[in-house]
Parts: structure tokens; C-alpha cells; sequence
């Protein structure tokens, strides 16, 4: 058997985190190594424990998510993979989780499967979003950045400034249409049905995307197309 999951909860309320705990220690692949309530905290717990996964309230007091969000990526000791969870009253944080590194979100009256599941998908590198404002927030998001370039492809320009930096290569006009769809928010399977290959082949091309953009995940990923003007 592979190791559990590690999960850190980052969350001001404590009895958010004890039912998160609750929820999340249920699971055998899934257990939870630490627990913080602001975010200088959440930064430190992180250097010492090494999660694999970490849920990230915004408000909270000493340091906000976003800024703890920032410092936890910003750290090459560091390796965990972080979900924003909020009940979505300020959509400009989520936005700016995202800018952070945030690799997904998570409503706070979602259900406990969802919890679990956006767990084992950060885990995975998959990336999670929240079904209910995937395209609302990515279309904002888009709306609020820099003006969109055309997406390399093998077929256009040899070379595109992305956000953390210059693609080493081109996308392939394969990888440029699974990215498309990855911006619409489709997942594996349905990538796979629209464009008529399987699913393993669909992993091989986001791995390769994700090497290309430099990004972590799907949901950077994501960030990057709508900023490329692809969505």
C-alpha cells in the first residue's frame, strides 16, 4: 500500500477543521498530520510538516490564505499542493489564490465527498475547482489580466511568454486543443470522447502541457489558456 495522503487544515474557526479532520480521518489513504488557525501559522506548519495537500481558509487573522498561499508555493522545500476553501463572498481572492499558486478550490458548504475528493485529485496534480464557479471564476480571471496572446502551436510562433516565464517548445496543435479543453473545464474522459483518443494518451498530453507552460497543475494550466486568449 501507498502512503495516506498528508493532509494540513488551515482554518480560523475550529470547528471547521474538526469536522474537516473528522471527515478527512475516515479515509484510509487519507490522513491529517497538522492543523493551523492564521496563516504565518499555515507557512510554518507546512516547512515542518511537509503535507501533501493543504486546505487554505483566505480571512483569517496574523497572515491572509492568499499571502500564506504565496509563501508555501514560493518555497522549493515545500511540495504541497494547495485547495482555497471559502464560502465565495469576495470572488478578487480567488482570483488572487489562483495568481498565488492555489491549486484549486473548494466551496465551504460543499459535502464531505466533495472534500475527499478535491483531497485525492490535489494529491494526483490534478487540480480541483469548484464545478459551481469553474467558468465563472476563470472568465473573470481572464477578464482581469493582461491583454491574451495567441497560444503557440507547432503550426504558429516557435516560442510565447507565459507567466512564469518562455515556453522551452511549442505546443503541438494536439496538446493546444487538449488545453482548450481543459479550459472548458472537461475532464480526462471527456477530452478523451470529444477527441476520439483514450484516456492514457489524454494523461500523456497534459503532462506534456504542463512541462511546456511550466505549470504545477491543471489548474495553473487553466490560468495560463485563459490568459493566452484560448478560452
Amino acid at each position: 500500500m501507498s502512503d495516506p495522503i498528508r493532509v494540513l487544515l488551515v482554518d480560523d474557526h475550529a470547528l471547521l477543521r474538526a469536522g474537516f479532520r473528522t471527515i478527512l480521518d475516515t479515509q484510509p489513504d487519507i490522513t491529517v498530520v497538522g492543523e493551523a488557525s492564521s496563516g504565518a501559522e499555515a507557512v510554518a506548519q507546512a516547512s515542518a510538516l511537509h503535507p501533501d495537500v493543504i486546505t487554505m481558509d483566505v480571512q483569517m487573522p496574523d497572515m491572509d490564505g492568499i499571502e500564506a498561499t504565496r509563501r508555501i508555493v514560493a518555497d522549493p522545500t515545500i511540495e504541497a499542493a494547495i485547495a482555497i476553501v471559502t464560502t465565495f463572498d469576495r470572488d478578487d481572492y480567488l482570483y488572487q489564490a489562483l495568481d498565488a499558486g492555489a491549486s484549486g478550490f473548494l466551496l465551504k458548504n460543499a459535502g464531505a465527498e466533495d472534500l475527499i475528493a478535491a483531497v485525492r485529485a490535489l494529491a494526483a496534480g490534478d487540480g480541483m475547482l469548484a464545478p459551481e464557479v469553474t467558468r465563472r471564476v476563470l472568465a473573470r480571471f481572464a477578464a482581469a489580466s493582461p491583454a491574451a496572446t495567441p497560444v503557440p502551436t507547432s503550426t504558429s510562433v516557435e516560442r510565447s511568454t507565459a507567466r512564469k516565464g518562455t515556453l522551452v517548445e511549442p505546443l503541438t496543435d494536439r496538446e493546444a486543443e487538449v488545453l482548450t479543453l481543459l479550459a472548458d473545464a472537461r475532464s480526462n474522459a471527456e477530452i478523451a470522447r470529444a477527441l476520439y483518443i483514450g484516456e492514457a494518451t489524454v494523461k500523456t498530453h497534459v503532462s506534456r502541457i504542463l512541462q511546456k507552460l511550466g505549470a504545477r497543475d491543471r489548474v495553473q494550466a487553466v490560468v495560463l489558456a485563459h490568459r493566452m486568449g484560448l478560452a
